[in-house]
């Protein structure tokens, strides 16, 4: 199974604010202009989330992930609000029993699943949108791994709006 990120960061390497806002995409925000996300979204089977972005997607209104499986890595169980489930255990205990389910791409989103597969080696490939703004604080897309993770660059673009999106494959 491939374990791919695609995931919009501040210049500064955050995803959201302190407080878990992420008013401040709306700066890029340009009728008709998605940056790949529906051909990317259209290409994965799974999500697999953490709790927080869980959280935040329920504030939504409307259930995003329509006709696709959803995982939400956390510790506690809450009521399902459409067909998610919930996983306590280990990324590459997840990735297993979904490979052996038969999903082909997971969609790895929030920070620390997207830490934590990253630590696990399981993710193959990152598509980071880096929007043009310095938050200074909030949710690091990043920790501290503890060491090195290899990237090779796949491609990069640049959009009329200042966002860049850098695409990379993850060095095995």
């Amino acid at each position: 199974m491939r374990c791919s990120v695609f995931i919009a960061t501040s210049l500064d390497g955050f995803i959201a604010r302190a407080d878990g806002a992420i008013d401040w995409l709306s700066t890029v925000q340009v009728e008709g202009e998605d940056y790949g996300y529906a051909a990317f979204f259209a290409t994965v089977d799974t999500l697999v989330v953490g709790r927080k972005t869980y959280d935040t997607v329920l504030g939504f209104g409307e259930w995003p992930w329509k006709g696709k499986r959803v995982v939400v890595l956390t510790h506690q169980t809450p009521t399902p609000r459409a067909d998610e489930t919930f996983f306590a255990g280990e990324p590459a205990a997840l990735v297993a029993e979904l490979s052996a389910e038969g999903a082909q791409r997971a969609y790895i989103d929030g920070g620390v699943v997207i830490q934590q597969f990253l630590a696990a080696g399981l993710v193959d490939d990152l598509t980071l949108s880096i929007v043009p703004i310095l938050l200074g604080d909030g949710a690091r897309l990043f920790g501290n791994s503890g060491r090195d993770v290899p990237l090779q660059l796949v491609g990069s673009r640049a959009f009329p709006s200042g966002l860049v999106q850098i695409d990379y494959s993850l060095a095995k």
